[in-house]
């Protein structure tokens, strides 16, 4: 479920959040599906559990997941987090798009290569 790629330049806790957030985003993990618990996590990925605390505590800060007292980490019903991803990403291509035209590239150039994908 969850791989950490030590050469990744990112902190080990940025891999795990982007991870969940990819599964929780394609629907791979559902809404009310417990996570697993920080201590069975570490375990498996044989890292601190403080850095899956960290990871847990930045996706529940982002609204990924929610916390139970006593009874762990869920991923979060929140139907309107796809829909700021996709703002997200639509932003960072505008931005991309608006770099390559000012470097020259014409418009007709680069819808080709989007139609290419």
């Amino acid at each position: 479920m969850i791989i950490i790629d030590y050469k990744d330049t990112r902190p080990i806790y940025e891999q795990i959040v982007e991870r969940f957030k990819t599964l929780i985003l394609k629907d791979v993990m559902k809404p009310d599906e417990q996570m697993p618990s920080v201590r069975n996590l570490a375990m498996e990925l044989s890292i601190n559990p403080n850095t899956i605390q960290k990871a847990y505590a930045e996706l529940e800060r982002q609204r990924f997941i929610y916390t139970v007292k006593g009874r762990g980490s869920f991923v979060s019903g929140d139907s309107g987090l796809v829909e700021q991803r996709k703002r997200e990403y639509v932003e960072q291509i505008l931005a991309l798009a608006k770099d390559v035209l000012e470097i020259g590239m014409s418009k007709a150039e680069l819808i080709r290569e989007i139609e290419a994908l």
